[in-house]
Formats: structure tokens, C-alpha cells, sequence
């Protein structure tokens, strides 16, 4: 219920990682990687799946020798969602995968060495109409750029950015996005910004080794959120020394809490204190546990107490308002009749949330049908 995000994206051009349009408007791609070793192709195929389950658009995986290409192969055939081989010099694992289907090649064309080889992953990629990612990273910059600079700089990472470009460019393909990573907020923040200005292709945006769940949720918010807000980025990554699977419900969050893109339940709840009738965080807490399967995009208050609750109820899908024993019960803004007995408040909420999630996946599916 609360209204569009009042964004205006950068304008880019369009390029596809298997059906998932990337860049010129095309809904922000939310990804992550696996952590298992390639080889272990059951385990990979496992983790793929559960980053699926959580809404992750693309997946990257590592393919670091001819044993994992292989490997990549079988994975390929078990899932769905488009998959990027994430490759360093090697260009003839960049043509093993290309063999096996692989959806984007994250390869940076001028470290594959001789012109041949460039060449040669580049005809590949045009035959197969796979796009490449260029990824730059503040830690692992080119020996001369960084004796140039001293330490990662933006000019560092852009100048870097653009000598594949460039190489891309002469080879007269445009199928690619560039990602500039750093693990400095304001270094990474300022080589999109700069990036952004000199390319018309998608921005992959990360903060890279962010850090653990909470300080690396937090690092990546800030950073990745400032660059939102300013319309910047096509796709990212939440890069969290922690489950995949978290990696993509902060990068929901992110774009959620910037109304940019919605799945699943947006929860307003207040930070509680001793006016609260009921159990909020606990409340909380448990419903987004048991409501994990909901993709619907909605808006939920819970609120302990009168004072705001009965403010945010009135612009959520569904809220309530903490009294003294029952608690008021609002839909679509309006207060219902019904009270919540504040003892069995969250089975009774969450049974009100999973009707609702039905009713607005009709409405959409009405809607999408009269267009």
C-alpha cells in the first residue's frame, strides 16, 4: 500500500542472463554464489536450489579448473535458474562452459593473455549469445595500475573498469555488464558513480567482502543503497562471509526498503517498549519463520501499542494495534470488528496474512489477465 519507489534508474542498455533481462528498466536481478566445492555436484546442486527457493534471479558459481567444468556440466542439467561460471585466465574453461550452456561468463577478457585467446572466448560467447561480466575488484587490481596509484582509488578501479571495456569494445561486442567492487563503502560508491557515467552497459553492484551477517548486511545496505537511490545498479550481490541464502533476503530487503522491488511480506513493527500489550519482536520474529513462503508482495504493521499502531495499520495491507487483552485488527486500512485475543496473536495473524496473500495473488492474476 505504500506507493511507488521515486527513483529514476540510469538509463543502460538491455543484455539477458538466460531469461532474465538485465539493464533498460528490467526489474534490479537480485543473485548470489555457491560456497561448495564445484566437484561436489550434489551439494552444489542442493545449495542452487535452496537460493532458488528464496527468490534469487541468477546464480554464480566457481570454475576454477577443467574437473569443476565438468562438473558444471551435470549441475547445469539438475536446475533452472540461469547460472554465471565464474572464471580467472584460464580462456579455455571459458569455452568448456560456454559448451555446457552456461547463461553469462564472468571473465575479465584482459587477463585471458594473448589476443587469440581474447578472441577466441569472444566469438564463442557472440555464436552463443552469452553475455560476459566484467568484474573489477579493489583487491586484486592490475600490478601496473596499482604501482600507478599506490593503493585502490576510483580512478584506480575505472581505469582498470575500462581497459576491458575497451578490448570489448574493438571486438565489437556489447553484450556486457561491469561490476567495481571495493570493501570500502565510499571507494566502491564513487567507482559506480564515475563508471556509470563513462559506459551505457549494466552495473552489477556489490560491496565486496562485506563482512559477516550483521556487519556485512549493514555495510552492503549503505553502500548498495546509496547507489540505488541515486538510480545506479541493474543486478547486485549481498556478499556476506555467511549462508547464500542470506545474501539474497538482504538483497530483498535492500531493494524492498527502498520500494525498488517487492517479494514477499514487507513486516513495519515497532522497537517496542512498556507500552506494548503484546509480544511484539517475539510476534515478529515467529511470523517472518512461518511466512517465509509467501512471495506476495505485501505490507504488514504489527504494533504494540495505540499510539502508532493504529497510524501504520491504516497504510499497510493488514495491521494491528496492541490493546489492553485483545488488539484491533485493520484491513486494507479500514478497523475490522474483529479483535486479537494478545495471547494467540500470531496464529491468528498469520492465518489473516496467508487469506490475504491468496486474494491479492487472484486480484494480480485478474488484473494481468484484462491487459
Amino acid at each position: 500500500m505504500h506507493n511507488e519507489s521515486p527513483i529514476k534508474r540510469r538509463q543502460s542498455t538491455r543484455i539477458y542472463v538466460g531469461d532474465v533481462p538485465i539493464g533498460d528498466g528490467a526489474p534490479i536481478a537480485v543473485q548470489s554464489m555457491t560456497n561448495t566445492r564445484t566437484t561436489d555436484v550434489e551439494a552444489t546442486v542442493a545449495q542452487i536450489k535452496s537460493l532458488e527457493n528464496v527468490g534469487a534471479d541468477i546464480v554464480r558459481v566457481s570454475v576454477p579448473t577443467m574437473d569443476a567444468a565438468e562438473a558444471f556440466k551435470q549441475i547445469k542439467q539438475q536446475v533452472n535458474i540461469p547460472l554465471v561460471a565464474d572464471i580467472h585466465f584460464d580462456y579455455r574453461i571459458a569455452l568448456k562452459v560456454a559448451e555446457y550452456g552456461v547463461d553469462c561468463l564472468r571473465i575479465n577478457p584482459g587477463n585471458i593473455g594473448r589476443e587469440d585467446r581474447i578472441r577466441a572466448v569472444v566469438d564463442c560467447a557472440k555464436d552463443k549469445n552469452i553475455p560476459i561480466r566484467i568484474g573489477i575488484n579493489g583487491g586484486s587490481l592490475e600490478k601496473d595500475i596499482q604501482q600507478k596509484y599506490g593503493e585502490p582509488t576510483p580512478d584506480a578501479l575505472v581505469e582498470s573498469a575500462m581497459r576491458h571495456v575497451e578490448i570489448l569494445d574493438r571486438l565489437n561486442f556489447d553484450q556486457f555488464k561491469v561490476s567495481v567492487k571495493a570493501s570500502d563503502v565510499f571507494l566502491a560508491v564513487e567507482s559506480y558513480r564515475r563508471l556509470a557515467a563513462q559506459i551505457k552497459q549494466p552495473l552489477h553492484l556489490g560491496i565486496t567482502e562485506a563482512g559477516g551477517l550483521r556487519a556485512g548486511a549493514v555495510k552492503s545496505a549503505v553502500g548498495l543503497g546509496m547507489l540505488l537511490a541515486e538510480g545506479i545498479g541493474d543486478t547486485l550481490r549481498v556478499s556476506l562471509a555467511a549462508d547464500p541464502v542470506e545474501e539474497i533476503k538482504v538483497g530483498f530487503d535492500i531493494l524492498k526498503s527502498l520500494r525498488i522491488r517487492s517479494r514477499g511480506i514487507n513486516f513495519i513493527a515497532c522497537p517496542t517498549c512498556s507500552r506494548q500489550e503484546f509480544d511484539v519482536i517475539g510476534t515478529v520474529n515467529e511470523l517472518e519463520q512461518r511466512l517465509e513462503d509467501i512471495t506476495t508482495p505485501m505490507d504488514v504493521s504489527v504494533i504494540g501499542c495505540v499510539v502508532n499502531g493504529p497510524g501504520e495499520a491504516e497504510v499497510s495491507h493488514l495491521g494491528i494495534a496492541g490493546g489492553n487483552r485483545k488488539s484491533a485488527f485493520y484491513d486494507d486500512g479500514v478497523r475490522q470488528k474483529e479483535r486479537f485475543d494478545n495471547d494467540n496473536v500470531i496464529d491468528q495473524l498469520e492465518t489473516k496474512i496467508r487469506a490475504k496473500a491468496s486474494m491479492l495473488d487472484i486480484n494480480n492474476r485478474i488484473d494481468i489477465a484484462e491487459k
